[in-house]
């Protein structure tokens, strides 16, 4: 079942598209929260986006361009902004489809099951993960907050994936040494230690401080709330 996610403030509008595309057998998220488009976005990780220009606090333009930082996942605007000038801009944002309000139920499905099909034939969206404003790329490995990068390690990438994966639960310091080096042979605990330690330094320097905790005796933890 693919999902959909729709950024959309009139709620007549957002409640018809909801309908219509569950009637397609489509997982279908509303956007909540306009201030924070891009992290719900990335919590539910859809297959494609329907998204309006015209937005509370920050315009369509502005959540692309914030997508596109961590994420391929097609995006279709939806927009009675339809003039030449908008079109152009909403594809040098990231865009890859525009359709104008109002616009035919049908042909609107029809577009969102085309660009599905070519996106989904040929390449695979990256599962992007959230927490606290940073979004971790399964892609290429990277972690994003606001517009710096934070280069990982092939380790720390692997830590901080598992932990993310399980977020509010404790993962054991056995499963993130499996996790790491899937050997039966013996790996010194304080290898692991070594390896948290300096992605917690990484992380605080970011501005990310106590992202990871420590269940002591038990293993670490990316809490749920902090």
């Amino acid at each position: 079942m693919y999902r959909l996610f729709i950024v959309e403030d009139d709620a007549g509008i957002a409640s018809a598209l909801q309908e219509l595309a569950q009637a397609w057998e489509f997982e279908v998220r509303v956007c909540e929260n306009f201030r924070r488009v891009a992290e719900e976005a990335a919590q539910f990780d859809p297959h494609i986006i329907l998204l309006d220009i015209g937005l509370p606090f920050f315009n369509g333009y502005h959540w692309c361009s914030e997508i596109r930082k961590t994420s391929s996942v097609p995006i279709i605007f939806i927009s009675s902004a339809s003039d030449s000038m908008n079109i152009v801009m909403a594809m040098n944002m990231g865009a890859d489809d525009f359709i104008a309000k109002p616009f035919d139920v049908n042909v609107l499905m029809a577009k969102v099951q085309a660009l599905l099909r070519r996106s989904y034939d040929f390449s695979q969206t990256a599962r992007v993960l959230c927490h606290r404003g940073a979004f971790l790329n399964t892609g290429d490995g990277t972690l994003s907050l606001g517009d710096q990068k934070i280069a990982l390690s092939k380790n720390e990438y692997r830590i901080l994936l598992l932990l993310m994966e399980n977020k509010g639960k404790t993962v054991s310091r056995e499963k993130l040494m499996e996790s790491l080096w899937q050997t039966d042979c013996f790996v010194d605990e304080n290898t692991l230690s070594v390896n948290v330690n300096r992605l917690r330094k990484r992380l605080d320097a970011a501005g990310l401080p106590d992202f990871i905790t420590t269940k002591f005796g038990v293993g670490y933890i990316v809490e749920e709330k902090q």
